[in-house]
């Protein structure tokens, strides 16, 4: 059992380059082995740990060396799809309750909330539909006149004339938000501590099946004997999956995130228009992000699950980029193997951490976006840039659920961006279905085999 290190450095995203920080012994068995080191497995090892069981995480690369570290930090319920709110709600007092167990370092803040800002009225009209919503899960969203949003977002009354103008906003002022860079790692610490077995750069490259049921995982340093996993490994669960002949009409988008310098606090919270996210960080910089920009790789999952996806294709298409040819060793990439064994190096291994290099483009783009909107900034400086590969699904809610056709394995993936507001409240529903208990909520929305048995799809909302 390891203590919590109190000096976690947090400069950037988690890339190949952060120094591996858990590389405990593997055993020769546990109850639970978790695939993937995201926001999802983290969690769900501590509950589990928390519950009696024997856990060990496997990550190929780095904990949160993907998506878990590369988001935008928001955690909140408002505009949630309704079947995914109570979750969200759930995954907020979560991440309150585990970041009071670390002493603040996952830099949870709540205040001011979430802020959906409005340049029109018909978008403003648009955005007072989720009061019915709110209503409905008792939220205290509220529609702010163009006055009420003055006197939250504080620009300077001299520039106002020059500046973005907005008619007015939809506001949850109890939503929160917190560091990505340092808050999954900090959790795996604390899990650690616990007596979660945590080990980085080991690929776990397949499942050791007999007579149909698990009875281990093959890991790139030897087997480990179990007979239930969770399977959470973002971008790389559709890959991981097919392999073991299991279909996921998973795919992953692109998207690019930015930071400012230091600069005065306009903003607090978390607030949004039609074109550009905006975050206050605890060190008082900024995260931007552009919100009509990703791009698909178009690879062999692309065109098996095209069907599927026609219509979220059809309502994006405007801000989708379409590359034919993802880089070598993506999950998605026309060279990647479909097909390997328990001997074989895996594509896990091959690519041991997504990090896309980012374009200038749209960080200059982001940062001009950002200075008209406050010119009273002048020149903003940009600090870092990155990019991360987001796991969506079809209609926009993730898989999490027992695998129909493995006993034994728990699938959670698919968070389709969402996964560090509302990661903990699946993870605390992943420890649930490991135990077989009942986790308070409706999870009928996020089964596997909805995409099979004739279901009408329903897509969630895309931010």
């Amino acid at each position: 059992m390891t203590s919590i290190n109190t000096d976690f450095p947090a400069t950037g995203p988690v890339t190949l380059k952060t120094p591996v920080r858990f590389a405990d012994a593997l055993p020769e068995a546990a109850d639970v082995v978790i695939i993937g080191g995201g926001v999802v497995g983290v969690f769900a090892a501590l509950y589990l740990n928390r519950a009696g069981y024997k856990v060990v995480l496997c990550e190929k690369g780095r904990i949160a060396g993907e998506q878990s570290s590369r988001n935008w930090g928001w955690i909140r319920q408002q505009g949630r799809d309704e079947d995914e709110l109570p979750i969200a709600t759930h995954s907020l007092a979560l991440w309150r309750e585990v970041s009071e167990q670390v002493k603040g370092r996952t830099g949870f803040v709540e205040g001011n909330g979430v802020t959906f800002v409005a340049s029109t009225q018909v978008r403003l009209e648009q955005l007072s539909g989720w009061l019915e919503v709110a209503n409905r899960h008792n939220l205290n969203s509220q529609l702010l006149t163009k006055k009420q949003l003055s006197e939250l977002i504080s620009r300077n009354p001299e520039m106002d004339a020059s500046a973005h103008q907005w008619v007015g906003a939809l506001n949850t002022p109890g939503d929160a938000r917190a560091e990505p860079w340092q808050a999954v790692p900090v959790v795996a610490e604390l899990a650690q501590s616990e007596g979660v077995i945590i080990r980085e750069d080991c690929a776990v490259r397949t499942l050791d099946i007999a007579n149909g049921n698990i009875s281990g995982v093959h890991t790139e340093s030897g087997l480990i004997k179990t007979t239930q996993v969770v399977l959470a490994a973002g971008s790389w669960t559709s890959l991981f999956a097919r392999n073991l002949g299991i279909s996921i009409p998973q795919l992953s988008v692109k998207a690019q995130v930015a930071r400012t310098a230091v600069l005065p606090e306009v903003l607090s919270g978390n607030t949004v228009d039609e074109k550009l996210a905006v975050r206050r960080r605890q060190d008082g910089s900024y995260t931007l992000a552009l919100t009509d920009s990703h791009t698909l790789y178009i690879g062999p999952d692309a065109f098996r699950n095209v069907w599927i996806y026609r219509q979220m294709a059809l309502e994006g298409i405007k801000e989708t980029r379409f590359n034919p040819v993802a880089p070598k060793g993506y999950p998605d990439a026309w060279t990647t193997k479909r097909k390997w064994s328990a001997t074989d190096i895996s594509p896990f291994e091959r690519m041991r951490v997504l990090d896309p290099a980012p374009r200038a483009s749209l960080t200059a783009r982001m940062k001009s976006r950002f200075e008209k909107r406050f010119p009273e900034f002048g020149d903003v400086e940009i600090t870092h840039s990155w990019v991360g590969m987001i796991d969506t699904m079809p209609d926009i809610v993730p898989i999490v659920d027992r695998d129909p056709t493995l006993d034994g394995l728990v699938i959670a993936t698919g968070l389709s961006g969402h996964g560090f507001g509302i990661g903990p409240g699946f993870a605390k529903i992943v420890s649930h279905l490991i135990a077989g208990t009942d986790c308070g909520h409706n999870i009928k929305r996020f089964r596997a085999n909805r995409f099979t048995d004739g279901s009408t799809l329903m897509p969630g909302p895309a931010l």
